[in-house]
């Protein structure tokens, strides 16, 4: 099934665990690790394995973002 025929649906595409350690450029066990210790993207379960909406990985890398560093300025103008 194409992700055009998906979206089609109203279904967003979903990622693997590998997929997403892929993307992420980190080792599965990592994705498990992050999950476990409550720091993880959501997921379900389907059957036996794990998939992750796409909308879910933005709102997790974007909850990760650290702000940017404020300069102070030393002095009045």
């Amino acid at each position: 099934m194409n992700s055009e025929r998906l979206s089609g649906l109203g279904l967003e595409p979903m990622l693997t665990t590998s997929e997403l350690a892929d993307y992420l450029g980190v080792h599965v066990q990592a994705i498990y690790d992050l999950r476990t210790d409550g720091r993880g993207p959501a997921g379900m379960r389907v059957g036996r394995e794990l998939r992750y909406r796409v909308s879910d990985v933005i709102r997790w890398l974007d909850g990760l973002h650290e702000p940017e560093a404020v300069a102070v300025s030393g002095g009045e103008g």
